[in-house]
């Protein structure tokens, strides 16, 4: 039987790759494992056990895939299951020899039904569950009683249920691995709409729901595309893993990507992509559907909910709106974006209801590309923009509606783009709508403690809406091949213009745009201490408004590609950036500050901070001991914190200090000795050995031949700024290994 089972494997297999339909395998795997099954049973309890034996979850819905659970339930009254006990034993132990890994319960039905009672999720497994042996009388029993799970309170636990399996999965389906099964929009979305169809309205399927108006035609079509997708997807996740892997990792993209046909088109449209891109739209798909159903079902069971009218078209049911007429989305398309900028005005809305969403969908589709062109329409959306911060969680729902792409076409090819390296971690559209929240963050009290200055910076905008623009079209022309800063800057520049925005606000939007990268590669991947790169900066920049949109925007960006890449430390450096480009463009750029100037005019505020401060007489003293380029290329905090370091230490001796003040996002560590052969070599390896990284370096040398080498440095492990008593080791590590025994003096 294990031969059998493993030739029909093999065989599903090969099926698969030659293009059989997904659920005609699944049905067929079930239908094998039911012979299996039902073989082991006979031969161990006969055709007369006197108990039930039924197959439950996915298997009880009579669809396998290759590695799922063979879930089953053995039902009986005690005095049988205790006459049974050895032959279930026997019976379940040779499933397991045979390769089948089932997992299984056996219960009296007054168990089942006391199990049931306490958890959704058993009684939700009983929806499914089938007969493979025995009658099926007593599981019947169990379901047909009113009081066990009735349909509000079912449909609030699976809900909750639902709510919590999605925190689980950062509560998006755009995560760059993700979960085919219990993600959102995932297999199992699409299974808590049959139970809520079966619970709520006796409506156990797809083709059931059309007829009872939980969904229309249309709708049904879209979800069986949705689920032919996903169930492939899954099938072909399981026979590549060879188990019953859930989450679409970058190990089986490439491979299951060639698998199913999507080749590469060019370096910008990676098969891969392309595979990943239908998965996201398919499940973007059953996620939207997914949740209009579930308000269909709450307002079926809560007809009673108050209404209350939203001025000339639309009305509040409950929490949510819908409009007043059926066919106002039609008869003036600017309604639909006045649907997302209503919650802003009245208090206490969340969304639309069922019925505003079909209608919205119809809408969509009814209008096509010439909601793009239509006056009213941009009209209503550049309000809605300069709303400022507070438009952009409209944003946000108008692009899960598909509101965004129907609007801004080039928006539609972005939706669901993955971005295949190292850096993003979300698809093109969800990584925009986090820039864009960051955005909004700005304007917050709290902006300060994670991005220095912007709520200053944010606050003194003359338009905050052309940020937003620009957090909106920043990548809008990714997954092109091509830079899509030039591409996307032309996209920019047409779609302003068709705002109607003035040329000079278009000629803005479109710059930050073609320059969104620019400030982060500057601070980066330059050394912004050198007066020459500030410089060269500020003359690409141009002016101070630009400066200002640019930095906020490279902030947004960074922090929205993946929560690890922002930190305390790339916060400073562009904060320092920002600021000393600000200098150059206050000062001119035809006017640049000479080397000595700075130098005089750093002493001066290092000096002035000192006296504020009031540091020792002995520390002042030993600013004079640091070299030239220390006063061009530190901070004067940096500068009084070296100070006070070598304050007091003979020129000969060997200095470490290491500085893990909170508030940054790195440690500071200052080398202080006379120049030697291997110094550098030296600190480098004891910075190895106690996984130290370094994530910027500055190696100074006085006119004494005396070293001041600083570090920033964090643990390469967590990415944080080193514990304290991680960084007393590295201290007395280092000065350990740079004692002068040990090393030889430089040859002269």
């Amino acid at each position: 039987m294990r031969q059998w089972l493993g030739d029909g494997e093999r065989a599903l297999a090969a099926a698969f790759r030659d293009g059989v339909a997904t659920d005609a395998l699944l049905r067929r795997r079930a239908e094998w494992v039911d012979a299996v099954v039902g073989h082991v049973w006979r031969a161990c309890l006969g055709d007369a056990a006197g108990c039930t034996l039924l197959a439950s979850g996915g298997y009880g819905r009579g669809l396998l895939f290759p590695h799922s659970d063979v879930d089953l339930l053995v039902l009986g009254d005690d005095a049988v299951l205790a006459r049974q006990r050895r032959a279930l034993e026997a019976f379940f132990a040779c499933l397991w020899d045979i390769g089948l890994k089932p997992g299984h319960a056996v219960r009296t039905p007054a168990q089942c039904h006391d199990l049931a009672a306490q958890d959704v999720s058993v009684y939700t497994s009983l929806l499914d569950a089938r007969a493979l042996a025995g009658p099926a009388a007593a599981l019947q029993v169990i379901l047909d009683d009113p009081a066990l799970w009735p349909p509000a309170a079912f449909l609030a636990a699976k809900v909750a249920e639902q709510a919590a399996r999605f925190a689980r999965c950062h509560d998006t389906a755009y995560n760059l691995e993700p979960d085919l099964k219990d993600g959102p929009g995932g297999l199992r979305t699409l299974d808590l709409m049959r139970w809520l169809g079966r619970r709520v309205a006796q409506a156990g399927d797809f083709a059931a729901m059309v007829a009872c108006d939980l969904l229309d035609a249309t709708e049904r079509a879209a979800l069986l595309r949705a689920q032919a997708t996903l169930r492939r997807y899954r099938m072909a996740l399981h026979l590549a893993a060879a188990r019953a892997q859930e989450r679409l990792l970058f190990d089986y993209q490439r491979t299951l990507a060639t698998l199913l046909g999507f080749e590469d088109e060019h370096a910008g449209n990676l098969g891969v992509e392309r595979f990943m891109q239908a998965y996201y739209r398919a499940a973007t798909i059953v996620e939207r559907l997914g949740a209009q159903l579930v308000e269909r079902c709450t307002e079926l069971l809560e007809a009673d909910a108050p209404l209350r009218v939203l001025g000339a078209d639309f009305l509040a049911r409950g929490q949510r709106i819908e409009p007043r007429e059926r066919d106002l989305l039609l008869r003036r398309p600017a309604a639909i974006i006045d649907l997302f900028a209503l919650p802003l005005e009245q208090d206490g809305l969340r969304g639309l209801t069922a019925q505003a969403m079909r209608l919205l969908q119809q809408a969509l589709a009814r209008h096509g590309d010439a909601l793009a062109q239509d006056a009213g329409v941009l009209a209503a959306l550049l309000a809605l923009l300069r709303r400022g911060a507070a438009a952009v969680e409209a944003l946000a729902q108008m692009n899960r509606h598909g509101v965004l792409a129907a609007v801004l076409p080039a928006f539609r090819r972005v939706v669901g783009r993955m971005q295949y390296d190292l850096f993003h971690v979300y698809t093109v559209d969800e990584h925009t709508l986090r820039v864009l929240r960051n955005v909004a963050s700005f304007a917050q009290p709290g902006a300060r403690e994670r991005f220095p200055e912007a709520d200053s910076v944010y606050a003194a905008l003359p338009q905050p809406e052309l940020l937003l623009l620009a957090a909106l079209l920043h990548d809008i022309a990714k997954g092109r091949g091509g830079d899509h800063s030039e591409l996307g800057e032309v996209e920019a520049r047409a779609f302003c213009t068709r705002l109607g925005l003035p040329a000079h606000d278009v000629e803005l939007v479109a710059w930050l745009v073609r320059h969104h990268l620019l400030m982060s590669v500057t601070a980066q991947r330059q050394d912004i201490t050198d007066p020459q790169v500030v410089h060269r900066f500020a003359s690409e920049v141009g002016e101070r408004v630009r400066l200002d949109y640019l930095y906020l925007l490279t902030m947004a960006d960074i922090a929205g590609t993946n929560p690890k890449l922002w930190n305390g430390w790339k916060a400073r450096l562009l904060a320092d950036l920002h600021v000393a480009a600000r200098y150059v463009l206050r000062a001119g750029l035809q006017q640049p500050q000479h080397a000595s100037e700075r130098i005089a005019a750093k002493r001066e505020r290092t000096l002035a901070l000192a006296r504020d401060q009031g540091v020792p007489a002995a520390a002042i003293a030993a600013l004079d001991e640091l070299p030239d380029d220390a006063f061009l290329r530190l901070r004067a905090e940096q500068l009084l914190w070296q100070a006070q370091a070598i304050a007091g230490h003979a020129a000969t001796d060997v200095i470490v200090a290491i500085d893990t003040a909170p508030g940054r996002g790195s440690s500071e560590l200052l080398v202080c000795a006379p120049d030697r052969d291997g110094l550098f070599a030296t600190i480098m390896t004891t910075l190895d050995r106690f996984d130290a990284g370094v994530v910027r370096a500055r190696l100074l040398v006085s006119a004494r031949r005396r070293v001041f080498d600083t570090f920033e440095l964090i643990d390469a492990r967590s990415a944080a700024p080193l514990e304290r008593e991680r960084a007393a080791e590295l201290r007395a590590a280092l000065l350990r290994a740079l004692a002068p025994r040990e090393l030889q003096p430089r040859a002269t």
